[in-house]
């Protein structure tokens, strides 16, 4: 199977928006954001951006909206550092998988404890 493109075009998008969500953007609504993948389409003009917010709901969510908020000046930054002829359209989806994943580690060790007694 061929490299395509588009997965050096997402692994780019996902260290260069790492990069800026954590040391550049200066919003207090953001909390501990993670990007944990980005996925561009083949032509790559729009990308979906996967963010995984530490914190409750409340926080994921004003985050979102910060992300949302910061959106053209994110496309702006991307544009500057990277050598792309167009920036792709940016969407923030939140990522669930790491609350999913303590949950289901949660209901097996309570699993366990009950199987011991």
């Amino acid at each position: 199977m061929a490299y395509k493109r588009a997965d050096r075009v997402n692994a780019l998008l996902q260290r260069e928006l790492g990069t800026l969500i954590s040391e550049e953007l200066r919003d207090p609504r953001i909390a501990f954001a993670t990007v944990t993948a980005v996925e561009v389409t083949d032509d790559l003009r729009s990308a979906r951006v996967h963010v995984s917010v530490l914190g409750d709901e409340e926080k994921s969510r004003s985050t979102m909206a910060a992300l949302e908020d910061a959106k053209r000046h994110l496309r702006h930054e991307i544009g500057a550092r990277t050598d792309l002829r167009f920036v792709p359209e940016l969407t923030f989806v939140p990522d669930t998988s790491a609350e999913r994943a303590v949950r289901i580690a949660t209901l097996l060790r309570k699993a366990r404890e009950g199987e011991r007694r």
